[in-house]
């Protein structure tokens, strides 16, 4: 079983955190890593693109001219997609390009993450994070005091919002709730800053 220190606010060592081994000490499964960051980019997407086709764009109500009998070709809309100003063919549409992935492969990809993050020494827990005010000042001064490094996602147990108005002003720094984390911004950032509680409640959820 994974044992890590637990930090106080100040950068202190105040305990060991013993870490469930299902959940901190697995075998890391690229692939479901892989499968779950591709799924949330993808749901992420917002598939705006869009052109008319001749059935959308205004005018051509009327043939431009007589079937027979001009020399010209025969034509039955100006709106047609040879004309400047016509419609597009097979024109593209909003879509949506979201879709689901089983359950254990999101559970896996996320202890997968969580190991790397422990093996890599990335991982800071924290007995418990506040502020007396909000500030920057007081969440510039606790990454410093933890040695976090400059990308940092910090999970919280409870909304805080002293905590999160801190760090909020910090544009390589994030806060996020543990029920709401996801393999994507686990990975995007350097260091994960947890408080013990957050801990608890991401082995009781993957476990």
């Amino acid at each position: 079983m994974p044992t890590i220190d637990v930090m106080n606010i100040q950068g202190e060592k105040v305990e060991q955190l013993d870490l469930n081994a299902k959940v901190f000490d697995i075998e890391v499964n690229e692939h479901a890593v892989y499968e779950a960051v591709k799924n949330h980019l993808a749901n992420r997407r917002q598939g705006t693109q869009s052109a008319k086709t001749r059935t959308e764009v205004s005018g051509g109500g009327r043939k431009p001219w007589r079937q027979k009998g001009t020399g010209r070709a025969r034509q039955g809309s100006i709106r047609s997609p040879q004309w400047r100003g016509g419609g597009i063919v097979f024109a593209p549409k909003p879509r949506d390009y979201s879709y689901k992935i089983p359950k254990k492969v999101k559970k896996l990809a996320m202890r997968s993450v969580l190991t790397s993050k422990v093996r890599d020494n990335e991982l800071i827990v924290l007995d418990g994070i506040a502020f007396d005010a909000i500030g920057t000042k007081h969440a510039v001064a606790a990454l410093q005091a933890l040695g976090a490094k400059r990308k940092a996602l910090v999970l919280l147990d409870t909304v805080d919002e002293t905590v999160i108005k801190s760090f909020r002003n910090l544009p390589h720094v994030r806060t996020a709730q543990a029920a709401n984390a996801h393999v994507y911004e686990i990975l995007r950032y350097d260091s994960l800053i947890a408080t013990k509680e957050a801990i608890r409640k991401l082995e009781e959820v993957l476990a």
